[in-house]
């Protein structure tokens, strides 16, 4: 750390700053080089349903905006190093995904490395909330027989979690950043600040890449990026929350990061039910679903930035006390309502509707439309 001397709430607004600065001003770098070295995704109109080819490897910014942020403005302790070797072994992975398309498995090991150099510098879980809740014991204390595996798993499933809802422009993105935003107030809240300015550098990277990666996107972040996010969020979140403040803060994390996780679990209950490999790809994800139903995609990723917020918010209740909390309830029924009312009202009338009933002719068809379902 350069600046050890500025007060918490400057170097909290500074990484964010600076990280949103750096990873602004390159993307247009890494999107030349990404197509330089043939780092394009293709279309298919299935999962990939964007129209013409797209750079991607745009993590590669998100990546230089956070690590000169943190360079400068966090404190470099043991574990801190750690997330930054395992962070530079994602990158590496990813950017070699996103150019020659690596196998699940070859991903997967390098995750479970970037884990276990993490847990080798210890960041570990070592206690969780006792799911019994007729037990006089509040929490449930791990020996490393069973915390370094648990740790491991929470950071290759977060990791996953944020790579497999990358299915539309600025989505992930988006969730990653409202996640990191999440965390950052529960950090302060907690007092944490060395992960408050961590998860500020995180978003400020995010921020300054989703410009550039609304719909239409001009790059994608590839798998260079999306498991960077999914792995910087779940390695900080045991670094600062996962810890003995209270009882109700290890639910914080879990529910910053609700969306990707629900995604994820349901995506691996329904492939197994159907027989499936769980990393077998699928049209089943919830960002698809409300394609399906009728969103377009900006529709799609707004009700799900929405979906998070209220995640987020209700982890941040957790962390507060009093009238602020009442206040945050009360905010987070608003979006509720807001969204379940947009949701059901694009639904019943989806986009594009009134435009083609504009289209139709004044003469009747001699012979009624065929309907989906009367098709063999």
């Amino acid at each position: 750390m350069l600046f050890p001397d500025l007060p918490l709430w400057l170097r909290v607004l500074l990484a964010l700053a600076v990280a949103l600065g750096v990873s602004f001003g390159t993307t247009p770098i890494v999107k030349v080089f990404a197509q330089k070295v043939g780092a394009m995704d293709v279309p298919d109109h299935q999962r990939h349903i964007h129209e013409h080819p797209t750079p991607r490897m745009g993590g590669m910014a998100i990546f230089l905006g956070f690590l000169i942020s943190v360079v400068l403005f966090v404190e470099l302790s043991p574990q801190v190093q750690g997330i930054l070797i395992g962070a530079v072994i994602i990158v590496a992975t990813g950017v070699v995904d996103d150019i020659i398309s690596l196998r699940y498995w070859m991903k997967l090991i390098a995750q479970l490395l970037a884990a276990v150099i993490v847990v080798a510098h210890g960041v570990m879980i070592r206690f969780l909330m006792n799911p019994n809740v007729f037990s006089n014991e509040t929490t449930v204390f791990f020996g490393n027989l069973i915390s370094i595996p648990v740790t491991v798993l929470w950071i290759v499933g977060v990791t996953n979690a944020v790579n497999l809802i990358d299915g539309l422009d600025g989505l992930a993105c988006g969730v990653s950043a409202i996640s990191s935003v999440t965390m950052l107030v529960a950090a302060l809240l907690v007092a944490e600040p060395n992960v408050a300015v961590l998860l500020a550098a995180l978003a400020g990277g995010c921020l300054g890449f989703i410009p550039y990666n609304l719909n239409p996107a001009k790059i994608f972040m590839g798998d260079t990026g999306a498991l960077l996010l999914g792995y910087v969020l779940a390695t900080v979140s045991i670094l600062g929350l996962f810890k003995f403040y209270a009882v109700m803060t290890f639910l914080a994390p879990v529910l910053a990061l609700a969306l990707p996780l629900f995604d994820t679990a349901f995506a691996i209950v329904r492939r197994l039910l159907r027989g499936q490999n769980p990393m077998t790809p699928d049209r089943g994800h919830l960002h698809h679903r409300l394609i399906d139903h009728g969103l377009s995609q900006k529709q799609a990723v707004a009700v799900l930035y929405s979906l998070s917020a209220m995640m987020g918010l209700t982890a941040v209740v957790i962390c507060t006390t009093g009238k602020l909390r009442l206040l945050l309830l009360l905010i987070e029924l608003c979006v509720a309502v807001a969204v379940g009312i947009f949701v059901y009202r694009t639904i019943e009338h989806p986009a594009g509707a009134n435009h083609s009933q504009a289209k139709k002719p004044s003469v009747p068809d001699p012979k009624p439309p065929e309907r989906k379902e009367d098709r063999p």
